[in-house]
């Protein structure tokens, strides 16, 4: 059974996440950034006031976003090159960085929602979001790869697995594969917009994940298309998925709606990096203000169609109450 529309409905989190009203908390998911060590917390150059949490800081981190009522985290992993490889194993090896924080947090937190990355590029000799052989990336063979990282994490707690990679069919195989291992009950989330961006650059310094050569537009969308996206939410939801995600936000928001108005399935949109950095630019040089520039951009994603909006500001615009 491929579509299960109680995976919507089974938590109060993401009952809530789904709703179709004003901003609020429920709304929010807070990418989060990890590395290995203990009491390690340091600041994203590119990134003011986003850090980088070994583990025990970023339950502490965690436990704080709770306390505000955001409940959703997105984690993402900062991995040391030499644990880096052509076929990223480190996705998957028990005990590994990601592993131990996802079964942590919901070890600590069982009330959570925790979004878990599925590419290969943070664990990449290569940096990209498949398998590289003779500079081509390889589009089945990349499949199993993160057919395992999906199950290692289900296995772990995750609630949501969010494949991010742009592999053709890697939502379907990821479906199939959560389902015969009996995690039918694990959502997907899939990146199904996701372009071939100038705004990501923050995020590849936040985890040192930038490819080792070329580009990424043999996978990611071009800019330049619209209607293309419909061909990807089709097949993502054909094949499983049970949010479709537009990745960036702003740039993209008529591609948000187009895809709202052709779906049931919730959708999400990712505010990324270089959105959040080019607004904290603006506002240390006191050309916004920020609470007004946030808000405004936060709903813009909620009337443009989004249920969900993964945004590096979820924590602030709660702690100073914005919404």
């Amino acid at each position: 059974m491929l579509q299960r529309p109680r995976r919507n409905r089974k938590s109060e989190v993401i009952r809530q996440m789904v709703q179709e009203t004003h901003v609020s908390a429920a709304n929010l998911i807070f990418p989060l950034f990890i590395v290995e060590g203990n009491d390690q917390k340091t600041e994203v150059s590119s990134m003011p006031g986003i850090f980088r949490y070994s583990i025990d800081h970023l339950l502490r981190e965690v436990e704080s976003c709770m306390k505000l009522g955001l409940r959703s985290f997105d984690l993402f992993p900062n991995i040391d090159e030499a644990l880096k490889d052509k076929y990223a194993t480190e996705s998957h090896r028990d005990e590994s960085l990601y592993l131990r924080a996802i079964r942590e947090v919901k070890k600590e937190f069982p009330e959570s929602c925790v979004i878990t990355d599925v590419a290969m590029d943070p664990y990449s000799s290569d940096g990209h979001d498949g398998i590289v052989e003779n500079g081509e990336i390889l589009n089945d063979e990349t499949l199993e790869v993160l057919g395992k990282m999906a199950l290692a994490h289900a296995r772990h707690g995750a609630d949501i697995i969010a494949p991010s990679d742009m592999m053709d069919g890697r939502v379907g195989y990821i479906r199939q594969v959560l389902d015969d291992a009996g995690f039918s009950h694990v959502s997907i989330m899939s990146y199904t917009a996701k372009y071939a961006s100038a705004f990501y650059g923050p995020f590849r310094d936040a985890l040192n994940s930038a490819p080792k050569f070329g580009d990424k537009k043999s996978y990611q969308m071009n800019p330049a298309n619209q209607r293309e996206a419909l061909i990807e939410a089709g097949l993502d939801e054909a094949e499983g998925a049970d949010f479709l995600m537009v990745k960036p936000g702003l740039p993209y928001l008529d591609v948000i709606k187009l895809l709202k108005d052709n779906t049931e399935l919730p959708i999400a949109a990712y505010n990324v990096s270089g959105e959040y950095a080019m607004i904290k630019a603006a506002v240390r040089n006191g050309w916004l203000n920020e609470q007004r520039s946030v808000t405004e951009v936060l709903t813009s994603f909620r009337r443009a169609g989004a249920s969900a909006i993964l945004t590096y500001h979820a924590k602030e615009v709660l702690e100073n109450k914005w919404l």
